[in-house]
């Protein structure tokens, strides 16, 4: 019976083909493994990957981290620790066009990852977000693109946002080094 439980669960769960190896320093330091949902978001997966893949997520910071809610990052234009622009951290993107909404059912809980985004659905780019707790008010209104797979504790470690919508003053905690797992 619990075999059979086991593969109607991994029926019913989304693909998993490719992730994401995080290497976090700050106050966090450690390695987070994503999952990537390929399947889900091809879209947004496929850029993550390419972004990854290209070295453009190394160095940059959590620009914005709410303690009980979420960890922002991958401001590829201005978040980056060297050479990056603090004040504006959070505003960039990438050179690469915006993505179209690749909404889906799966539900924002812990440990899941979504694409940030503005207002317009349709206008994800770069940036990501992993939650600390459920936040059901995001649930068919933002991409999950995948869930984190190991390391959650380094994630519950990285330094929390005191400034104004949970900017993190000081030195942010930053991925060193993202890479694509297969």
């Amino acid at each position: 019976m619990y075999k059979l439980v086991l593969a109607f669960a991994l029926l019913a769960s989304p693909a998993l083909a490719t992730g994401l190896k995080i290497e976090v320093a700050g106050e966090a330091n450690g390695t987070v493994t994503v999952a990537l949902y390929d399947d889900v978001a091809p879209n947004h997966v496929a850029r993550i990957i390419r972004l990854a893949r290209e070295g453009a997520y190394d160095g940059v910071v959590f620009h914005r981290v709410i303690d009980g809610f979420m960890a922002q990052t991958g401001d590829v234009e201005f978040g980056r620790l060297e050479g990056g622009n603090m004040a504006r951290a959070g505003q960039g993107g990438s050179d690469l066009p915006d993505l179209k909404a690749e909404f889906s059912d799966i539900p924002f809980e812990r440990g899941v990852i979504g694409m940030a985004r503005a207002r317009d659905p349709d206008s994800a780019n770069s940036q990501f977000f992993i939650m600390f707790a459920p936040a059901p008010h995001l649930n068919g209104q933002y991409t999950v693109v995948g869930r984190v797979t190991d390391g959650m504790e380094v994630v519950d470690a990285i330094k929390r946002g005191r400034g104004r919508g949970g900017a993190v003053l000081g030195r942010p905690d930053v991925m060193t080094r993202v890479t694509v797992t297969e």
